[in-house]
Order: structure tokens, then C-alpha cells, then sequence
């Protein structure tokens, strides 16, 4: 069998030996894609602060308004795998600048929207083109960069996907702050117009072409099952606000039916040396990927939820504005930004043991934070907090960073796309349960205590530390796997047949 890369210490792969050459541009190329992740993943949180405003200007129903922001986390997460899939099989570059410019136009028809269901059906839109936008993010870097090179990469990308969920709510209120009137929320949409515009154009000129032998199969059977089964396990947490858990509990286990079906069709199609929408192998052959998942999903349940608990708190029980809000969680955004970049400097040098110790600092980041804002005196709590909870930032760029670069620097650049898309559905899913779990437990505390705000956030905090502690485990116990096979220096990389066959 023909290695596909040589190996550095402890059996990493370093720069493989493909016909690799760097693009002069690939840095400048870096920065484009970053662009448009980071306003296709602020789109997730910056609307929630604007959603009040929305209600009153377009008449909606609370049910109604929350589509806004429920509908376009959907979409996105129904996209993802798919459309990495596509990537890889076809041309990552055009789907990139395609769904780039429909996130443009999407954009300027929220923002154009006259009523709520026009609105919806635009952030309905506006997901699906994020949706198959991101994964052609990671994907690109996979393509674009070898060795310490991507390690930097996706320390940048891990930053964008950090600071970007942090800022949502910042950014809305500052936007909102800066719009005067009631129609002030519209520029919440418009403002993606211009950034995305210059975007396209740099990228037609700065993203590199790639020469396809043959135009690749996508699996339709595959596509239908995963999308139904995501559609159905992401439906009610969706709609949990409106009590979509308890009406809709029969979808759960019809997702789990569908979900364990696409796996075991993708298994078939392997058998049959045909071409999966997402290869079983990568899970069970590709060094880290599976645990990298797991840890992952597991940190965004948490890690999703708890700006909306803090917004609640800050607004509903100390009656700060959104942007004040915003403002008092800034020292986590700052913390996560400039541990980020540095994490994916250290993450060739220290691996798995960077997640490890940033999940032990988000823990006991958020665990101060949540018992200076429950004992410390009202007026002073966000102020006191701001020191623990910028310690918790950098524990937070010490886990996206280099999660994202452990989890798919052994993956083939064939598979990126479908990897990366993966990848992120988890975090969508993840994220998705967070932000209706946490809510939820939030209320179902501020009514059994009397309204009790300080009460309720430590509930809420300790639920998101629980998912932080689980996502701790699995990255601990990969670490000491890690440790023991560095001890044996296998040979992974020369017996992966992924490897063998994609590279």
C-alpha cells in the first residue's frame, strides 16, 4: 500500500507528498472565506436581540417571530452535509460563490421584508445558502494548506466560529443602537449587502480553480434519509418556545429510524465500492475525526445556550438594553479571539492536551461567573464577573481552535467538504438543544422561585457545565489515547484505507 503522507512524531501526517504546491494567495483567499463564515454564522445569534423590535413593526405572533431565528438555524443545519458532499464531488469554489451570492440577496430580502412571512421565508432561504456555504469553508482549507500552515489556518477559522457565536448579541445591539426607529432592526440584514458583495468579488479573483477529471456522484438516497432525519430531530427543539418537545415527541425516535437507516445505507454503498454522501470510514479509519465530533456537539450544547440565559438575565431581570447586554459578556468574545490564534500556532506542538485545559478553563470561567453574578451585589456582579468570564474566553479559543484542526487535519482533501459539513451539523445539533434546553430550564426556575433572575442563571449555567464536563471526558480520554499511542508510534497513516484510497 503507497503512503500518502509521511509522519511526524507520535504518527501525524506531515505535509503529504500529492503534487501539493502553495497558492501565492492563499492567505488573502483564507480571509474571504472567513468573511463570509463569520457573517454566516453571526446570522445564528445576531437577530434575537432584534426580535422584540420585529413583533411590534411586522404584527407577528410570538410563535411567528421566532422563526426568525429557529427557521434559519434549520435550513442551515438541513444544508450542511449535503452541500459538502456536493463540494467535493463537484467544485467547491463555485458552490462557495454561489451560495455566498444567494446569502447576499437573501439578506436584502429580509431586510425588505413587509411582513413575517416574507421575513421567514427569507431567513428560510438565507440558512440554506449559509448552509452550503460553510462546509466550503473548511474545505478550502484543507485544499489550500499542508503541515503547521493549516494548524495556523484553522486557528483563525476556529476563532471566526468562536467569536462569531459570542458577538451575536453585541452586534445586534449595537446595530440597533446605531438605527434609529422602529426600522432600525432592517440593517441587522442589510449590513450583510456590502461585506457580502466585496466578498464574491475578491473571491472570484482570489479563490483557486480545480481541474475535475470527471464530474462525481451524489448520493440521492443518502441525501433524502439524513435530511428527513435531521429535519425530524431538530423540528422540536426548534419549536420547544411553542411546546414542540411535548406535542412533537413522536419525531425523536422517527429520527433515530431514519438516522440509523442512512448509516447503514452509506455502509451498503461503501460494500459496493460506490460513493457515500458521508463515508463511514471517516468515523471509524480517520485518526481523531469521531472524537473530535463528539466533543464538538457536546461543547455547543452548552456553549450555544448560555448567551441566550445571559441575555434574559441582563435584560429581563436588571433591565439592561440589548446593547448593554452585549457589552457585559464582551470579555469572553475578547478572551476567545486571542486564544484562537494562538491555539492554532501550539495545536502541532501540544494537540489534544490544548482542548483539555480549554475546557477545564470555559468550566471554571462560567462556574465563577455564575456564582459572582448570584452573590455579588447586583450593581457590581457584571463588572466583578468580567475578569473570571474573560478567563472562560480563553478556555473557549482554547477548544474551537484546535478541535477543528484535530478533527479534520488527517481527513483526505476529497472528503473535506463532506467531513467539515458533518462536522458542523453536530454543532448545529448540539447548538440547537442548547438553546432550547437551557431557555427552558432558565423559566421553568424563574417560575417555580417567584421570579428569582439570579436563581435561574445558576440553574441554567449548571446544565451548560454539565455538557462542557461530558465533552471534558471525551476529550480527556482521547488525550490518554493519544499519549499511549505515541508511546507504540503506529503507522496510522500508512493503514488507513481512507487515506490510501482519497488522498
Amino acid at each position: 500500500m503507497t503512503r500518502s503522507a509521511s509522519t511526524a512524531g507520535g504518527g501525524r501526517p506531515a505535509a503529504p507528498a500529492d503534487g501539493y504546491e502553495p497558492d501565492p494567495r492563499r492567505w488573502r483567499a483564507l480571509w474571504v472565506t472567513l468573511v463570509a463564515g463569520f457573517m454566516s454564522l453571526l446570522d445564528v445569534t445576531i437577530v434575537a436581540v432584534a426580535l422584540p423590535t420585529i413583533q411590534r413593526d411586522l404584527h407577528a405572533t410570538p410563535a411567528e417571530v421566532q422563526w426568525v431565528v429557529s427557521g434559519y438555524a434549520l435550513t442551515f443545519a438541513l444544508a450542511l452535509v449535503t452541500a459538502g458532499r456536493l463540494g467535493d464531488a463537484l467544485d467547491r469554489r463555485r458552490i462557495f460563490l454561489l451560495a455566498l451570492s444567494g446569502f447576499v440577496v437573501f439578506s436584502a430580502a429580509c431586510g425588505a421584508a413587509p411582513d413575517i412571512t416574507l421575513l421567514v421565508l427569507a431567513r428560510l432561504c438565507q440558512g440554506l445558502a449559509a448552509g452550503f456555504m460553510a462546509p466550503q469553508n473548511s474545505a478550502l482549507i484543507q485544499q489550500l494548506f499542508r503541515g503547521a500552515e493549516r494548524g495556523r489556518a484553522f486557528g483563525f477559522f476556529g476563532a471566526t466560529v468562536g467569536i462569531s457565536s459570542a458577538i451575536g448579541p453585541i452586534t445586534g445591539g449595537a446595530i440597533l443602537a446605531l438605527a434609529s426607529g422602529e426600522q432600525g432592526w432592517r440593517w441587522i440584514f442589510y449590513v450583510n449587502v456590502p461585506i457580502g458583495l466585496l466578498a464574491v468579488l475578491l473571491g472570484r479573483r482570489l479563490l483557486p480553480r480545480v481541474q475535475r477529471s470527471g464530474r462525481g456522484r451524489v448520493d440521492v438516497v443518502g441525501v433524502l434519509l439524513l435530511g428527513t432525519g435531521v429535519l425530524a430531530l431538530m423540528y422540536p427543539l426548534v419549536q420547544a418556545d411553542s411546546g414542540g418537545i411535548g406535542r412533537l415527541w413522536w419525531l425523536f425516535p422517527a429520527a433515530a429510524v431514519l438516522l440509523v437507516g442512512f448509516g447503514l445505507w452509506q455502509r451498503r454503498l461503501v460494500a459496493r465500492d460506490a460513493q457515500p454522501l458521508l463515508d463511514p470510514r471517516l468515523f471509524t479509519t480517520v485518526r481523531g475525526y469521531a472524537v473530535g465530533a463528539g466533543v464538538g456537539t457536546l461543547y455547543f450544547v452548552g456553549f450555544s445556550g448560555v448567551w441566550l440565559v445571559f441575555a434574559l438575565f441582563y435584560q429581563h431581570g436588571l433591565g439592561y438594553s440589548p446593547l448593554e447586554s452585549g457589552l457585559a459578556v464582551t470579555a469572553f468574545a475578547l478572551g476567545s479571539a486571542s486564544a484562537a490564534v494562538l491555539a492554532g500556532r501550539l495545536v502541532e506542538r501540544f494537540g489534544r492536551v490544548l482542548t483539555v485545559c480549554g475546557l477545564a478553563g470555559v468550566i471554571a470561567g462560567l462556574g465563577g461567573t455564575a456564582l459572582l453574578l448570584r452573590f455579588a451585589p447586583l450593581g457590581i456582579a457584571p463588572w466583578v464577573a468580567a475578569p473570571v468570564l474573560f478567563i472562560g474566553g480563553i478556555g473557549s479559543g482554547f477548544v474551537v481552535s484546535p478541535n477543528i484542526t484535530m478533527t479534520l487535519r488527517d481527513v483526505p482533501v476529497r472528503m473535506a467538504g463532506a467531513a467539515g459539513g458533518a462536522l458542523q451539523t453536530g454543532q448545529r445539533l448540539g447548538a440547537a438543544v442548547g438553546t432550547a434546553a437551557l431557555p427552558g430550564l432558565f423559566y421553568v426556575v424563574l417560575g417555580s422561585t417567584g421570579g428569582d433572575y439570579r436563581t435561574a442563571l445558576v440553574a441554567a449555567l449548571a446544565a451548560a457545565l454539565l455538557g462542557m464536563a461530558a465533552s471534558l471526558a471525551l476529550a480527556a480520554f482521547d488525550w490518554r489515547r493519544d499519549r499511549s499511542s505515541r508511546r507504540g508510534c503506529p503507522d496510522e497513516v500508512a493503514n488507513n484505507p481512507v487515506h490510501a484510497r482519497h488522498t
